[in-house]
């Protein structure tokens, strides 16, 4: 059984993202990508292009002190340019540590991400982890 490309996309986008190549991710995405994160914290929000999307996974680095490490554990297509993923993550930041599931809810036209909705499974955890 062969995957989608769909998902083969999302999954080059997680092994760049892990590896910090920042250049895949980008070439992954549409110059007017949003990624909108949830809660009540710093990096919750809606960010609008390529660039501000970059930016954000690259404070992600900083902030954790380039302890963040995420472990992907699936990848589901509809076959209609809508992927969803499920991994979980940990890091450190600071005297505070976290390790939590969380899905991506990707939207892909033309072979490129155009729109990621991020969910967690405990909001108020990420917001205590960020804040």
């Amino acid at each position: 059984m062969s995957e989608h490309p769909d998902c083969a996309l999302v999954r080059q986008g997680y092994t760049a993202f892990v590896s910090g190549d920042m250049e895949t991710l980008g070439n992954l995405m549409t110059a007017d990508a949003v990624y909108h994160v949830p809660g009540h914290n710093p990096l919750s929000g809606h960010h609008k292009g390529r660039e501000a999307i970059l930016d954000l996974f690259r404070r992600m680095g900083r902030e954790t002190d380039g302890t963040m490490q995420i472990q992907l554990e699936a990848v589901l297509a509809d076959g209609r340019g809508h992927v969803m993923s499920f991994h979980t993550v940990r890091a450190d930041r600071g005297d505070r540590g976290i390790e939590i599931r969380d899905g991506l809810f990707f939207t892909i036209v033309g072979g490129k991400v155009t729109d990621i909705d991020e969910c967690t499974e405990d909001l108020d955890e990420v917001d205590a982890f960020w804040s």
